[in-house]
């Protein structure tokens, strides 16, 4: 049996041995492996009492001002005013658009002017990584932008979309396929022809095609919600864009239990449109494919003929370093066909934790240097804003802090932006800069991995952006009066 002396007496030894260990152990730990470490707390880390959280309550008080949206109690449905922020915050907003270039948002805020004495239709495009999935952030301003200059629908959808939308839900029968290069190019696929979306689906592989062929037949159906507010869900069109097919493919379309539509897709090219009327008020429809090859579809888009449409193209896994491989006079003919007046790119966040120094964060600015330059050539008409990475916490000790390489990403981000006539917006300092995001997972504003925004996190970062837009736009009306 052991005496209480000997008890206290191990405890003690033990205690020695780890202070010991604590002094001794290197602090960056010991490399197990290429991506493990092994690490042990210091002594400093265990007796202080842990660094103080950001305050971010003047952001999220600036956020739930600026918001106007009005959120239906009973079914949980979005609708939008057409008021503008309140005083307080659009006189100081917490974050602004950066531009060096005094006509960065010229060509988007003079097509926006013209939509009220116009039957026309602009596009904004918003690209983005994780963050933006979902149709987090976009939708928030597709509802502000579309009830103050009006569209409806929420715009172009994968036929296959990588994740779960609260606007829309895509399912598809069998043999459906992603084909995609946002990441890295699908070497599945024969060709540069992407499309808009970055990616396309098929319902059947790349194979020759021959006479005796077998016949396949699929069928995609897509349901928007009521959760995307009510200008989402009153569109008036459907469109299917496709092409590279080697044979004609039957395609029956039915909208809610009618069939509405029944005709070839023609084979061959890279941009063909088919489009379908929908005004029976389903907010289901379904395709019907037959043939013995697969077009490729480039997207589905629902829409209205006037107004704004916003879309929402999330793209996971990227850095936003891939339009140099897509088909170039392709792509033009998707924008001049859409009419883009604004592409939102938002990346950074995939490429952070690769960076080791400063040196690597300007060698990838100097990447979407060369990007930004392209997409300029591809859409000549559009504004370009590009929305920086939020903060990314990396763990030390016991606490989460700012990735060491976080501002100098930025930095080197914002600099390119600018210096290609670009706007920009800091969404590192929008949320409160050093140490923030561990503040935003405390008010469960952002997951527990430290790096993506919760929908309530988005939705505020999308407030505080279209903050940001609308004020800008408001100074842009004024000069013109």
């Amino acid at each position: 049996m052991h005496k209480p002396l000997h008890t206290l007496l191990f405890a003690v030894l033990v205690f020695f041995a780890l202070a010991l260990l604590s002094f001794t152990f290197p602090e960056k730990g010991i490399l197990l492996g290429n991506k493990l470490s092994l690490k042990f707390p210091t002594l400093h880390s265990l007796l202080n009492s842990p660094a103080p959280k950001k305050d971010i309550s003047k952001i999220l008080a600036a956020a739930d001002n600026a918001d106007t949206t009005v959120i239906d109690p009973d079914n949980g449905t979005v609708t939008s005013t057409t008021t503008t922020p309140k005083d307080t915050v659009r006189k100081k907003l917490i974050t602004s658009l950066q531009y060096t270039n005094k006509n960065a948002l010229t060509s988007f805020f003079s097509s926006l002017s013209e939509l009220k004495t116009s039957n026309k239709s602009i596009r904004v495009l918003h690209y983005g990584d994780s963050q933006i999935e979902g149709d987090r952030i976009t939708d928030y301003l597709r509802l502000k932008l579309q009830g103050q200059f009006g569209g409806q629908g929420p715009g172009l959808i994968s036929l296959m979309p990588i994740s779960p939308s609260i606007t829309n839900k895509v399912t598809w029968g069998n043999g459906w396929d992603r084909y995609n290069i946002f990441t890295s190019k699908d070497k599945r696929v024969p060709h540069n022809n992407y499309g808009v979306l970055a990616g396309i689906n098929r319902f059947s592989n790349y194979k020759k095609v021959s006479d005796t062929s077998s016949v396949i037949t699929s069928d995609l159906k897509i349901v928007t919600t009521k959760l995307g507010g009510s200008n989402a869900t009153t569109y008036k069109k459907v469109k299917l864009f496709y092409g590279g097919s080697q044979t004609k493919t039957w395609c029956e379309f039915y909208d809610g239990p009618a069939l509405s539509g029944a005709d070839s897709l023609e084979s061959g090219g890279t941009f063909r449109v088919k489009e379908y009327n929908v005004g029976l008020g389903s907010l289901s429809h379904q395709f019907k494919f037959s043939g013995k090859d697969s077009p490729d579809f480039y997207a589905l888009s629902l829409e209205s003929d006037y107004g704004v449409m916003v879309d929402n193209i999330a793209l996971r896994g990227s850095s936003g370093t891939f339009y140099h491989q897509i088909n170039f006079a392709q792509m033009k003919q998707f924008y001049d066909y859409l009419n883009v007046k604004l592409i939102i790119l938002q990346f950074g966040g995939n490429a952070l934790p690769a960076m080791k120094d400063a040196a690597m964060c300007v060698n990838y600015a100097g990447y979407l240097r060369g990007q930004i330059n392209i997409i300029k050539k591809m859409a000549p008409q559009a504004s370009i804003i590009f929305i920086g990475p939020a903060d990314m916490s990396v763990k030390e000790g016991t606490e989460y802090v700012t990735h060491p390489q976080m501002e100098a990403m930025r930095d080197a981000i914002k600099k390119t932006a600018l210096e290609t006539g670009c706007a920009f917006f800091d969404m590192y300092d929008c949320m409160g800069g050093a140490n923030s995001m561990a503040s935003w997972v405390d008010q469960k504003l952002a997951a527990n991995d430290y790096i993506h925004f919760s929908p309530q996190g988005a939705r505020k970062i999308a407030t505080l952006f279209y903050s940001a837009l609308i004020s800008e736009y408001n100074n842009y009306i004024k000069t013109k009066k």
